[in-house]
């Protein structure tokens, strides 16, 4: 069993990873598919070695729909990335890592949904001043065009297919290694995404070299590094409390954001913003301990 202090440690490694994912694929050159086709296709390729073994083994041990579920998990991780990435070419980093960090909220919607958990009037509570926030940021963006309007839209679409990714991530890990989960995963993302692309006749292969270096970065660092200890947690931690570290995401790639390319938040986005977190925070700060169910 991992100590408290371990996974804390993780938790920080992981939200620092993935709060490069945004910043990375602006400075690509390349479009929402093809970003996020090679991000797991090289993640994939790159862990085929150390995974096959552990895959092998873990697969022998599901059932018929485990085996569907862990399809599904990667579809749904495939339409996370289809959604979320394309939405940060049509509205603010700040705006698109914000709202998708709103997954929490919808995790426990589906616990309640699916799994018939009770919810606390504490965590309704909490749900509605995310909600409000996530009005704000929307309403800020509705004056600023239509399209800023559909970046927030598709941001919270990845939210709930990130949130699905987690539910069903959290029932898997607890009978398969980390390994041997995540491979299966990012290969059945890679092939999901390889097919949008080609539906829609995106470019796949003409790209500088400086592209490609960035398509590798994404593969190792919010990829390998970030979601890969994501899942390892899920064996421990509850899914709804791994997605909470997920909040982390939103204030480090804002700041990247500010750094990297001055973008700077409207204050429709800091006052929804805080909402949103708040909200979440509210919602999961039930106990202290983070190995609490």
């Amino acid at each position: 069993m991992a100590s408290q202090r371990s996974l804390y440690a993780t938790l920080i490694v992981a939200a620092f990873a993935v709060s490069w994912a945004s910043i990375l694929i602006r400075l690509s050159g390349a479009g929402p598919l093809p970003n996020a086709f090679y991000r797991m296709a090289i993640a994939s390729c790159l862990l085929i070695i150390p995974a096959w073994p552990k895959f092998k083994r873990d697969v022998r041990i599901l059932t018929a729909g485990q085996i569907i579920l862990l399809i599904c998990s990667g579809v749904a991780l495939a339409f996370h990335f289809t959604t979320w990435v394309t939405s940060l070419f049509y509205t603010t980093i700040s705006n698109s890592v914000i709202l998708v960090a709103t997954q929490p909220a919808f995790l426990l919607v589906m616990e309640w949904l699916i799994l018939k958990e009770k919810i606390s009037s504490r965590s309704v509570i909490g749900i509605l001043v995310a909600l409000a926030g996530m009005i704000i940021i929307s309403g800020g963006d509705f004056n600023m065009g239509s399209e800023y309007l559909w970046g927030d839209i598709l941001a919270l679409a990845g939210a709930v297919f990130a949130a699905i990714y987690l539910l069903i991530g959290r029932r898997l890990r607890v009978k398969m290694d980390n390994l041997g989960y995540i491979f299966p995963v990012y290969s059945t993302a890679a092939v999901v995404l390889l097919i949008i692309s080609l539906l829609y006749n995106e470019n796949l292969t003409d790209y500088p070299t400086e592209t490609w270096l960035i398509f590798l970065l994404l593969a190792l660092v919010p990829t390998i590094v970030g979601h890969s200890l994501y899942n390892w947690l899920l064996k421990f931690v509850p899914a709804h409390k791994v997605a909470t570290t997920i909040l982390g995401e939103p204030i480090g790639a804002s700041i990247l954001a500010i750094i990297i390319f001055n973008e700077i938040p409207g204050w429709w986005t800091i006052i929804g913003g805080v909402l949103i977190l708040s909200g979440i925070f509210i919602v999961l700060k039930k106990r202290k301990a983070l190995l609490a169910a």
